[in-house]
């Protein structure tokens, strides 16, 4: 259940984790931590972080409240992102406007919840809930 995206590495990522999750579920697959056997355990959900591509998502997140503070995380990322004094080429996420395209998509996901700034994301299976009253 490969997710698209610009970046080939962030779907198999996605991917390898994916596979984890199943595969440390398997009873037959003994794994062990701090020299103790482990129990197999599988998350019951998986979602997966839309990034570059526009995707339709499954479920979106209100991220309003920390917008500002995911972007001073990936601002320190700096060797990666716009930087006017930089001699490397110009990719997709270090020219000046990739900021503004990343407020633009919180933007977008969230106006389909009614709230400032979403975050959306997509799951491998449907995701059940016990009280629809607590949906938004």
């Amino acid at each position: 259940n490969s997710m698209s995206d610009r970046h080939p590495d962030h779907g198999r990522g996605g991917d390898l984790v994916s596979r984890a999750c199943f595969l440390a579920g398997l009873v037959k697959f003994e794994t062990t931590y701090d020299n103790k056997l482990q129990s197999p355990h599988r998350p019951v959900n998986v979602f997966r972080y839309i990034q570059d591509r526009w995707l339709e998502p499954d479920f979106v997140v209100d991220i309003t409240e920390q917008m500002e503070g995911k972007v001073a995380s990936i601002k320190a990322f700096s060797s990666q992102f716009y930087d006017p004094n930089s001699k490397e080429p110009t990719t997709p996420i270090s020219g000046s406007d990739f900021f503004d395209f990343l407020y633009g998509r919180a933007l977008q996901y969230g106006r389909i919840i009614n709230t400032k700034y979403g975050e959306g994301f997509n799951v491998e299976r449907s995701i059940g809930v016990t009280d629809i009253t607590e949906l938004l």
